[in-house]
């Protein structure tokens, strides 16, 4: 990622990590960017930085621009690691008294993340800070997605600088969205599904403080992924439609097998919802990555989960599973478990009490087969998907 003028004056210095596949359980298939920006004025300011190992690549760019001597000052939105790990780096070289802009949280996670004596400024929403022709004005907050985050607006040039708000973990050959087109928006969605769901009541009341201030914002540049410059707006629409969590008339079947018997009740089950013109989507645990389970799972109303009894408890990757959508907290929701057992069959109630602590409601009582379903028992299944199926309609006002 050569450095790019996004405005005059203003560049995008950050770097592209293309071969990253995981990042804190999500599945980074494209790879992801770390995005950071150089203002030139009459104080030069860098607002974020990037991962360590990436620190020189950063700094190389920014050399490109200016010697980084000469920058002024830093703005650190975020102190997670993956933004500020190569802050050790930048402030080695422009000098580490060099003031350090940050909320107050921010102040105290980077000293304990890095036990130097930096010049730490902290700040809180609605102060500003002049640069000569630009004026920065910082914006807490706090819980999207940590305690410490803000962001940073440009009053004269109308850009948010928005930590890991309206970001996206994708790589490639584009700055701005307008180069990506309507792909970049399934990515955005990945992304909310994955990371800020838990906060959808935070990100609520930020949306309409930001619209109470009545900011011109003409292009929004997240930490992660292409910069936002064509309709800036159009990402604010989508994150106020996805706060709302409103489901589909859609159903996922989430499960796991071991010689195959529930995986036939999947597909049984799956008949009988799609039989009630319900679209549903089977996803066995070992063909799609978690995250991709939870994308499919954000805009649906049903979560269907089996498991086949192991050792008296769950199958691995479905206690994985559940464990990861927990943390997410997902709302609007409706369940039921099944699965199938060789002596014991404690799988389908371990489900139900999961999905009791997500406080998802059960459409009715889990289905367990013992060993392989053959005849009744599939047919027990289609009968079992086609309740889901006629509660999912009957719970849903519009079709997806």
């Amino acid at each position: 990622m050569e450095p790019l003028q996004i405005a005059p004056g203003i560049y995008s210095v950050g770097v592209r990590d293309w071969t990253i596949r995981d990042f804190h359980g999500y599945s980074t298939d494209l790879g992801t960017t770390y995005n950071a920006f150089l203002i030139v004025d009459e104080q030069v300011a860098l607002i974020d930085s990037v991962k360590a190992e990436f620190a020189d690549e950063l700094l190389a760019h920014i050399a490109r621009v200016i010697d980084p001597r000469r920058i002024d000052l830093v703005v650190s939105n975020h102190t997670e690691l993956d933004h500020a790990g190569g802050l050790a780096r930048v402030m080695h070289r422009i000098g580490e008294e060099k003031p350090l802009y940050c909320s107050k949280m921010g102040a105290k996670n980077l000293a304990r993340h890095f036990p130097r004596k930096w010049n730490y400024r902290a700040v809180g929403t609605g102060e500003e800070l002049r640069l000569g022709r630009r004026t920065l004005r910082f914006l807490e907050t706090r819980m999207i997605h940590w305690p410490d985050s803000m962001f940073t607006y440009v009053v004269e040039d109308g850009i948010l600088f928005s930590s890991d708000g309206f970001g996206q973990h994708y790589a490639g050959p584009e700055t701005f969205d307008d180069e990506t087109g309507e792909r970049i928006l399934p990515h955005a969605k990945k992304y909310f599904a994955n990371i800020l769901l838990p906060y959808t009541g935070l990100i609520e009341k930020l949306l309409q403080q930001v619209e109470a201030l009545r900011l011109d914002i003409r292009m929004i540049c997240p930490d992660h992924g292409v910069l936002w410059r064509k309709d800036p707006g159009r990402i604010l629409e989508a994150y106020r439609t996805w706060c709302r969590q409103e489901p589909g008339r859609r159903a996922v079947i989430v499960y796991d097998t071991m010689w195959h018997s529930t995986e036939k009740m999947a597909a049984a089950i799956h008949e009988g919802i799609a039989a009630e013109g319900v679209s549903c989507r089977p996803m066995h645990l070992r063909a799609f990555h978690r995250s991709e389970i939870v994308t499919e799972i954000f805009d649906a109303r049903a979560v269907v989960v089996g498991s086949p009894t192991l050792n008296n408890g769950l199958f691995p990757t479905v206690a994985d599973f559940l464990c990861y959508l927990k943390g997410l907290k997902p709302q609007n929701k409706i369940g039921a478990a099944f699965g199938s057992y060789g002596w014991s069959g404690e799988a389908v109630r371990l489900i139900e009490e999961e999905l009791e602590r997500m406080k998802i409601p059960r459409i009715q009582e889990g289905l367990r087969v013992p060993f392989v379903p053959e005849g009744e028992t599939l047919e027990a299944c289609r009968a079992f998907g086609r309740a889901i199926g006629r509660a999912v309609v009957e719970s849903t006002a519009v079709p997806a």
